[in-house]
Order: structure tokens, then C-alpha cells, then sequence
């Protein structure tokens, strides 16, 4: 499909998403998040695409929702504001597709929020996250969601509670990015770690994926019990039975995707 206000390119085996607003910061709007759930439809019945890189276009990642979109409205508009966001960042995390936020500028609000969510972060030196709602009298309570799961609860409630910004450095060490890198060199470090991921079995990425979040809030008997579940089934999957062949034959494996 078109989309007005979103770009999705091809980089090999690597879908990349921009977030296209540039004017006004890659704010969330509705028709913006439509676009998104859109295009993640789209990635998912692609076997080609072995990870996803989700970006913004101009000088900032996302401030957020869109504040035109937040006022003199009745609750079932916001309703659908919020449900809406909610189906988008739940469709990342079920992608069997790794996301690979690459942030630069600042990621506030929803826009922290989205890269709470996304399964890895990638940010430049430059980059701040905050959860300011509490500013502006609208606390950040979805943003909470993946945060509070990213950083922890202390870490989290002082964000959610003052709104002041956290440094690439301060986000690297509470969890909620992976890597910190030069602004030049962004986009390549970002792009060669989607690439790292689309070298293994899509199959076993996607199974791996959403075993980690079907076991990642159980008590640790009842996760065991899941994963080792999963662990059974995995080893009976074609592409298992050929990446342990192909060590001990010590040869490139083969995927099939299955």
C-alpha cells in the first residue's frame, strides 16, 4: 500500500521503517500509527525480511502523540488514540521479525514509550528519552507499560514522575538501549546489527522471539516449563536439525525457514 506519512525501504534482508513527519517531530498521529500497524502487516507475510529497522525522518526520533490530536475531544476519541497505540506496540513485540529502534535526537513520551517497545535499541550519542507527560498534566501511563519492563521500577517512576530527560549513556545502563554509537556512524552500526540477526534461521528467530515474551513476567518454575517445552519442539524443526548438523560437519548451515 501508499503510505503518506511513513516510508518502508528495503536494505536486503532488512525492512526499514521511517517514522516521515519531520515538521512536527514524528509526533504519533493516528493516521501515523494506522500506517505503521499497515506496514508491519505487510512485513510479517514477507519471509524475506529478516529484521526491521524502525527510524525517524528530521532532527528528533518521536516527541510522541500528536498534542492537535489530544484536545476538546470526548473519551471515545481518546479511546482510540490510545487503543490504536496500544495494537501498534503490541504488533512489534508479536512480529516474528526482531525491531531495531535506531534513535537520534530526542524519543519522548510515546516516542520513549516506542522504543521501550521495540525489541533492541541502537542510539547515538546525542540522543535524550523523557516521559514529560506529568508537565503538561497528562501522565505517561501507557508509556509506563514498557518502561517500567526496560528500566526498572525505581528508574522508571522517577522518569514517569519528574519528566526530565535521560542521556544515551544513563539509557545504555538502565536497559533501555543496547548500543550508543557516533551520530555518523548511526545508521550503518544499526544496519550491520539487523544484518547479524538476518544471518541466522528466520525460523528460529520468530520461535525465539515470542518465547521470550511468553516466558519474560512468568515465575521462574512456570518459565522452564514453557521454555523447555519450546526447547523440544525447536530441536525437531528442520533448520535445528541442519544448523547442528552443519557445526559438526563445520560447514555453512543452509536455512529453509522451517
Amino acid at each position: 500500500m501508499a503510505y503518506s506519512e511513513l516510508v518502508l525501504e528495503r536494505q536486503g534482508p532488512v525492512a526499514v521503517l521511517t517514522l516521515n513527519r519531520p515538521k512536527r517531530r514524528n509526533a504519533l498521529s493516528l493516521s501515523l500509527m494506522t500506517e505503521v500497524l499497515a506496514a508491519l502487516d505487510e512485513i510479517r507475510d514477507d519471509g524475506s525480511v529478516r529484521a526491521v529497522v524502525l527510524k525517524g525522518a528530521g532532527p528528533v526520533f518521536s516527541a510522541g502523540h500528536d498534542l492537535s490530536e489530544m484536545t476538546g475531544r470526548d473519551v471515545r476519541a481518546y479511546r482510540e488514540i490510545f487503543d490504536t497505540c496500544t495494537r501498534m506496540m503490541n504488533a512489534i513485540q508479536a512480529l516474528p521479525q526482531p525491531v531495531i529502534a535506531q534513535v537520534h535526537g530526542i524519543a519522548t513520551a510515546a516516542g520513549c514509550q516506542l522504543v521501550a517497545t521495540c525489541d533492541l535499541a541502537v542510539a547515538e550519542e546525542g540522543a535524550r528519552f523523557a516521559t514529560p507527560g506529568v508537565k503538561i498534566g497528562l501522565f505517561c501511563s501507557t508509556p509506563m507499560v514498557p518502561l517500567v519492563r526496560a528500566v526498572g521500577r525505581k528508574k522508571a517512576l522517577e522518569m514517569l514522575l519528574t519528566g526530565e530527560f535521560l542521556d544515551a549513556r544513563e539509557a545504555r545502563e538502565f536497559g533501555l538501549v543496547n548500543r550508543v554509537v557516533p551520530a555518523d556512524r548511526l545508521a550503518d552500526e544499526t544496519l550491520a546489527l539487523a544484518n547479524r540477526i538476518a544471518d541466522a534461521s528466520p525460523m528460529t528467530v520468530g520461535l525465539g522471539k515470542a518465547a521470550f515474551y511468553a516466558q519474560v513476567d512468568l515465575a521462574m518454575p512456570q518459565a522452564y516449563d514453557y521454555a523447555k517445552e519450546v526447547m523440544s519442539l525447536n530441536a525437531m524443526a528442520v533448520d535445528a536439525q541442519e544448523g547442528m548438523c552443519a557445526f559438526l560437519e563445520k560447514r555453512p548451515p543452509e536455512w529453509k525457514g522451517r
